[in-house]
């Protein structure tokens, strides 16, 4: 076992950095984990959903959850693996959570010490504001549900190579080799979404990734499927709160 899945301190700091494109096979971690980028967009597939983590967003990842990661751009990792008592602090599930300007420095210094650090000294403190910073993380509306069944799995890997494809359901179904009504029913039995929200959330996923990767909005709004700037402006603000070039000035929504 690596020492940062077993080191005897609450949280331990993982740094390492990766080349665009490269990916991860399936793994688990017998530590939870934050996982945390300063540069570069990390997208993470587990069983239940796709996550995409730009900077100033992390994951938490419960212990044992089976994931890969593939990376978009240069990404400098800097992760976060917690004990068991302390990761009683994160939430009980994979999800995106907003790593404020605070808890952005604490990681960072966690990840300058070694991974025994020293436990009388000041890295103590340090270790109970990170906990207390994940506590109070608000999450973020970043997966996207997983498609199991292989007909479903056709049409999401079509809109996941072109989030601009515009094709209707019944479009869609005929190369699924599927009804339009059994897809429909898929998608809400599978994703609780319907079609129209399930390609919406990728689009906008995708279009922070892309803003995140330093596009321009009207490339990015291209690059979605959406015919003018503004109105893929307003689908947008209504999904995060703020414009994209809110989202550029760092403006909360």
């Amino acid at each position: 076992m690596r020492p940062f899945e077993n080191a005897p301190r609450p949280l331990v700091g993982y740094s390492q950095d990766y080349p665009d494109g490269h990916a991860t096979d399936l793994h688990q971690h017998p530590r939870a984990q934050l996982l945390f980028a300063t540069e570069g967009v990390m997208r993470v597939a587990t069983e239940r959903a796709l996550f995409t983590i730009p900077p100033g967003t992390g994951l938490w990842v419960p212990a044992s959850e089976t994931h890969r990661v593939q990376m978009d751009g240069l990404v400098r990792m800097r992760a976060l693996f917690l004990r068991a008592d302390a990761a009683a602090s994160g939430p009980g599930k994979t999800i995106v959570v907003a790593v404020s300007p605070l808890l952005r420095e604490l990681i960072l210094t966690i990840c300058s010490e070694p991974v025994v650090w020293d436990a009388s000294g000041p890295m103590a403190l340090v270790a109970e504001l990170v906990l207390h910073e994940i506590r109070r993380a608000p999450t973020r509306p970043l997966s996207l549900p997983a498609c199991r069944d292989p007909r479903l799995a056709r049409v999401a890997a079509a809109l996941t190579a072109n989030p601009a494809d515009g094709r209707d359901l019944a479009e869609h179904a005929v190369d699924a080799g599927a009804s339009v009504r059994t897809l429909a029913r898929l998608f809400r039995t599978e994703t609780g979404m319907s079609f129209q929200q399930w390609r919406r959330q990728l689009r906008m996923t995708e279009a922070l990734a892309r803003l995140s990767l330093g596009e321009s909005p009207a490339r990015v709004a291209a690059a979605v499927g959406y015919a003018s700037v503004p109105a893929f402006g307003a689908a947008y603000r209504e999904t995060f709160g703020m414009t994209p070039a809110g989202r550029e000035r760092g403006e909360a929504g």
